[in-house]
């Protein structure tokens, strides 16, 4: 049983349920409402996400915050280019799920997802791949509730990057739930979800 299964398992057992389903649909008709007005907010030039009804802005990001972003993109980008595997997407690709709207550092989306893509498209499904690269800001948000959200969500591989201790952490999904596959300081990384791709490690910290 997976962790929503647990939650919907655990809501039934209160008598109160309908109170509180009532309550619930008109704070999430509010939600909805205040969610249209981050989309007529957000442009290109600024870093937000719509996160459990909360606009959260982002600072500019760090010079190692971005220089392990641009290679690791890079690395990404030229082998799936090669390969005809999809498209990677860098910052400014907004995932809008069931709930949340969100802007993470670099996405993978497979070639049969990313054929159906229009040219204005501005919103996109949950990817194949993840990739948030921690900062003091946004570490929460990557390690709690984006975490359970792209899981949720059928997203099949995360990882996350610490730039200060030059660490990847990759997590594969197993019925909703990421679970750790390995936490990378050196070596080869091979992802679960870019057919043929591997990575070194320490090329993207250098």
């Amino acid at each position: 049983m997976n962790h929503i299964s647990e939650k919907i398992a655990e809501l039934k057992q209160i008598p109160e349920l309908g109170l509180i389903l009532e309550r619930l649909e008109k704070e999430m008709a509010e939600e909805a409402a205040k969610r249209n007005e981050f989309y007529a907010l957000v442009h290109e030039n600024l870093k937000a996400e719509f996160i459990n009804g909360e606009i959260i802005y982002h600072s500019p990001v760090m010079r190692r915050h971005w220089k392990v972003s641009m290679k690791l993109s890079k690395f990404m980008s030229v082998y799936i280019d090669d390969n005809d595997l999809g498209e990677v997407g860098v910052e400014k690709v907004m995932i809008s799920l069931t709930r949340n709207d969100y802007e993470p550092d670099i996405v993978f989306f497979s070639k049969e997802k990313s054929s159906k893509f229009t040219k204005q498209q501005m919103h996109f499904p949950a990817p194949d791949l993840v990739v948030e690269i921690l900062s003091d800001s946004t570490e929460k948000y990557d390690r709690n509730v984006k975490f359970s959200d792209y899981a949720s969500h059928g997203v099949q591989e995360y990882w996350i990057v610490d730039p200060d201790k030059n660490i990847l952490e990759q997590y594969i999904n197993i019925d909703n739930e990421f679970q750790l596959l390995h936490i990378f300081s050196e070596g080869i990384l091979k992802t679960e979800t870019i057919k043929g791709f591997t990575l070194d490690i320490k090329a993207i910290f250098e």
